[in-house]
């Protein structure tokens, strides 16, 4: 595993409790109750970090520059060191890294919001596929990810019944995790695109999410059991469909190793797999056996705040490692089309 001059941990992370269609809210309002829990959780104050970046998407919120009213929020006067990202925030957290990794800064505050309520996400999403030979067919996310369902299904690899236990599994670990208890369970539904039913596909949300990076002992000071980054790559694949393999994510695979996912197997995974077929294509991509927990928090099936839900992904990894639920910990967040970009950190805590 390739040793970095600084150790970064992540060492709070909070959202939205629990993501619904934010009538009436702006980006600041859903935001900013998600900052005020994670700056709490270490005791900081705004002043106190030494960077900030956000992820998010002006295609979602419909106008340019979108993001600068969510940065009201955080407070920018007297001027912070800041930057945003286009992307899930998985990949600003990977930015504040790097940036700790400098040795620029000691803390980082990383954000991410997504407001998909505000139209119709699986069109706007239409806008991620090749401009001249797909986008112009006009297909929309769901579609899409049902020719990448029914590849696996004719390659052999899963089929219907399997993907609706991927479905069902999920669900039910979210809602263990609610006030109520584990609720009913969900039947997979009417189909949405053959062969994915409803039940395949994420319950979109609005919702957001933050994380705190500190390096070194100013991690220890600020987090009993800080959830140390041991490393962390992002790769991606070709853009055009019909030039990849659906079934396969060579980019994961490729992500994985550089960070040393091979090394030693993790015992928690929280993958960004938005239908059940992608959780097929990324556990053979990792070579993850039944023996690792994968999204116990119920993953992106259970709540998908777009723009927020890779950064959620590292959140709920660290978060595990945080409470004792985990040692070692693998996390995914991706973005794009059938599992274009692929992100992927290993976390551990100290024993």
């Amino acid at each position: 595993m390739t040793r970095y001059a600084r150790e970064v941990a992540i060492v709070a992370f909070a959202q939205t409790e629990q993501p619904h269609p934010a009538d009436g809210l702006s980006e600041v309002e859903t935001l900013m109750p998600v900052l005020h829990r994670v700056l709490e959780r270490t005791g900081l104050r705004t002043g106190d970090i030494g960077f900030t970046c956000s992820g998010s998407s002006d295609y979602l919120a419909g106008r340019a520059f979108s993001f600068t009213m969510a940065l009201d929020g955080v407070g920018a006067w007297p001027p912070i060191s800041e930057s945003h990202v286009e992307m899930d925030g998985a990949w600003a957290l990977y930015e504040a890294w790097v940036k700790l990794l400098t040795g620029e800064a000691d803390t980082a505050l990383v954000y991410a919001w997504g407001k998909p309520s505000a139209g119709d996400v699986s069109e706007v999403l239409t806008r991620q596929l090749d401009p001249y030979y797909t986008a112009p067919l006009w297909p929309d996310a769901v579609a899409v990810a049902a020719l990448q369902a029914q590849a696996l299904i004719d390659a052999g690899l899963t089929d219907e019944a399997a993907l609706a236990a991927i479905g069902a599994r999920s669900r039910a670990d979210a809602g263990a995790r609610a006030p109520g208890g584990p609720p009913d369970p969900v039947p997979p539904g009417e189909y949405a695109v053959r062969p994915l039913r409803t039940g395949d596909c994420p319950r979109s949300a609005d919702g957001a999410a933050a994380v705190i990076l500190a390096a070194g002992e100013r991690a220890r000071r600020l987090c009993r059991r800080p959830a140390w980054i041991r490393g962390i790559d992002h790769r991606v694949e070709a853009h055009s469909l019909g030039v990849r393999d659906l079934t396969d994510s060579p980019s994961t695979r490729l992500a994985a190793e550089r960070a040393g996912a091979f090394d030693r197997p993790p015992d928690t995974a929280e993958l960004h797999a938005p239908f059940t077929s992608q959780e097929v294509v990324l556990r053979r991509s990792l070579n993850l056996d039944s023996r690792v927990r994968v999204n116990p928090s119920g993953g992106a099936l259970a709540a998908d705040p777009v723009m927020a839900t890779g950064l959620v992904r590292l959140g709920e990894a660290a978060a595990a490692i945080h409470r004792g639920a985990s040692d070692r910990a693998l996390a995914h967040a991706t973005s794009g089309p059938c599992l274009q970009q692929n992100l992927v950190a290993v976390l551990e805590g100290e024993r």
